[in-house]
């Protein structure tokens, strides 16, 4: 299982890191055009929902393709899976991030916040908790993980990108190589265990 682990981590590299440089370039444009926290805010609470749903649907489509355990377990090795490592990815690792590089961060963790969402005003959690029901929805229905964990990797990064600009305040462009770094550390190890480790821990049959 470890070499098999270590063999996805390493043929994961290049695309995180793709990905990565991707969040760095949003970056520049959103340090160059001066905009506004408020809408980093908004796109980070869209885009971690959609990554919560694509995390969810990959996590519980490769425990339904891979095992044969029962409906109840896979639901929770669904949930668990996607909001556990979204938060990681999405909202605990840019906070330390921003910590290591002394920037003044916010802490949210979203699934658990009573606060409205921008525009639509529904509670943040009540969102970010139905995405989790509805990628394990379609993971049990149409179980699939090729896709989903392409989409997973590269919202991941932007949801992490945004968090940093979202809720820190810094000067960003000198901090662009560190940011490159937790924005691939933030994606790599969380999105491969989510999607590819966890779900195949609780699998009997090899």
């Amino acid at each position: 299982m470890l070499k098999q682990i270590f063999k996805e981590l390493k043929r994961h590299i290049p695309f995180t890191m793709f990905g990565a440089v991707t969040g760095i370039i949003v970056m520049i444009i959103i340090v160059f055009f001066h905009t506004p926290r408020e809408i980093s805010n908004a796109i980070f609470y869209t885009l971690h929902p959609l990554h919560v749903v694509l995390s969810a649907l990959t996590t519980i489509s490769m425990y339904r393709l891979h095992g044969r355990g029962k409906l109840w377990k896979a639901i929770i090795i669904g949930y668990t899976g996607s909001i556990g490592i979204a938060t990681l990815s999405d909202a605990i690792i840019p906070y330390l991030g921003g910590g290591l590089l002394n920037v003044q961060m916010e802490f949210h963790v979203p699934f658990i916040e009573t606060a409205k969402m921008p525009f639509i005003g529904i509670a943040k959690w009540k969102i970010v908790n139905s995405a989790a029901i509805l990628g394990i929805v379609i993971g049990c229905l149409k179980p699939k993980t090729r896709f989903p964990h392409f989409g997973h990797v590269l919202l991941s990064t932007w949801a992490s990108l945004f968090a940093f600009t979202a809720f820190g305040v810094a000067n960003w462009i000198p901090l662009l190589p560190f940011v490159l770094l937790f924005l691939f550390l933030a994606v790599w190890i969380p999105c491969c265990v989510s999607d590819i480790v966890f779900p195949l821990l609780f699998v009997r049959e090899k």
